[in-house]
């Protein structure tokens, strides 16, 4: 099997799609990595979706809503930040953007004078310092390699920092089979009442939503779609009669049932 996730080498992402597949291949956005899923060009994708510290990565999300594909698989690591330079004497920290603000506090406290440099992966910090001695990257103590120091480790403001990744995989490869299902629900309405009346579709059955998050359409403003991750799976009859129900309150709109899976934990 094959897999693509950011790159380059070296990113979180590459330790998650690790797990998923031996031959992993890079792509510089979340979008490029759902689109290549989509149009078959790779049998997986890992993306990430959810920081503990920092929240939704709204990329993926809008990704899955614009792209016909399925989930297969959730990848939960936990995210160990070194400051990584050629030394100290360094004028600017370059990370991705979740990393800078994962880091957030630390920085302060330790090098407030240092400029910040949002770039598209922790791995392309690492190089930017390999580049130039007045980078410092931020990255797992891994990447530091034989020509970078390692200034600090544990840097993250939060000792339980962790991402969760979801596999992405091309819609036939939806499964009915696992401990939790995603869904996106675009109402095309708005009316008092309208969230209450699909989160009842789960309360009624006592369905746990272990994640809700409203995302603009696009459409028009002030029109939104929700993206739901519920704790059981669509095997099961209780949670087939509510997307049943979410699809009737919904049917202006539409709704897209990613899909079930199971979650797995990576401890490197």
């Amino acid at each position: 099997m094959n897999a693509v996730t950011l790159g380059p080498a070296g990113t979180y992402s590459h330790r998650a799609a690790r797990a998923v597949a031996a031959e992993v291949s890079f792509r510089e956005s979340v979008t490029a990595i759902v689109d290549a899923v989509a149009d078959g060009e790779f049998e997986r994708g890992v993306v990430p979706i959810e920081n503990s510290i920092e929240g939704s990565v709204t990329e993926s999300l809008d990704a899955l809503a614009e792209y016909d594909v399925s989930v297969t698989r959730e990848v939960v690591t936990p995210i160990r930040h070194a400051l990584l330079a050629q030394d100290d004497a360094f004028d600017v920290v370059a990370s991705h953007s979740q990393a800078l603000a994962q880091c957030r506090n630390w920085l302060e406290a330790s090098y407030p004078d240092a400029g910040l440099e949002a770039v598209a992966s922790t791995a392309r910090g690492v190089e930017r310092a390999r580049e130039d001695a007045r980078v410092a990257g931020i990255g797992h103590p891994d990447n530091a390699g034989s020509d970078l120091s390692i200034l600090a480790e544990d840097i993250q403001d939060r000792t339980s920092n962790a991402t969760r990744f979801l596999v992405v995989a091309p819609a036939s490869a939806r499964a009915d089979a696992g401990g939790k299902t995603t869904l996106i629900v675009y109402p095309n309405a708005n009316y008092p009442g309208l969230l209450l009346e699909l989160l009842e579709a789960f309360a009624d059955r006592n369905l746990n939503l272990s994640r809700i998050e409203s995302r603009p359409s696009g459409e028009r403003l002030g029109d939104y779609l929700f993206h739901f991750d519920v704790d059981a799976g669509l095997y099961e009859d209780h949670m087939a009669k509510a997307v049943g129900d979410v699809e009737a309150i919904a049917d202006k709109g539409w709704v897209k049932v990613l899909g079930s899976y199971d979650t797995e934990h990576v401890l490197e």
